[in-house]
């Protein structure tokens, strides 16, 4: 008779559960409809699309776009070229996150702004104390 070897119950990983944590947050945020503003942005483009497609076709092109390419580094010093791609890969916070670290911000400012009035005052009284007693 063989003997049937116990199952084990995989873990799941810190890393995992932030991993499925991550992929939920994005799939909600794909879910969010896109701001009023691309939307007025597309209506006020449209018009303009016709004419603008029928000038730009030949840099639509292979060869034309191989040339501005080759244009572009002549022009564009590699620093340049790699700040933008850079940019591209930041994501920005949210207005509420920053909204909140703002406050944080402001609030650390004025309690250490508070703290080194405070400390200032404190050497201060001693000092004149010390200085006019003698």
């Amino acid at each position: 008779m063989a003997t049937k070897k116990p199952r084990v119950r995989k873990v799941e990983t810190v890393r995992e559960r932030n991993e499925k944590h991550n992929a939920k947050a994005e799939a909600k945020a794909a879910k969010v409809p896109k701001r009023r503003v691309r939307k007025a942005a597309k209506a006020v483009a449209k018009p303009f699309k016709g004419p603008v497609r029928v000038i730009t076709w030949p840099f639509r092109t292979r060869p034309v776009r191989a040339i501005g390419r080759f244009i572009g580094r002549i022009f564009w010093p590699k620093y340049f070229r790699n700040s933008y791609k850079e940019l591209k890969l930041v994501e920005w916070p949210s207005r509420r996150n920053t909204l909140k670290l703002t406050f944080a911000v402001l609030a650390f400012a004025l309690v250490f702004g508070l703290a080194a009035a405070g400390v200032d005052l404190i050497l201060d009284k001693v000092i004149r104390r010390i200085i006019f007693r003698a």
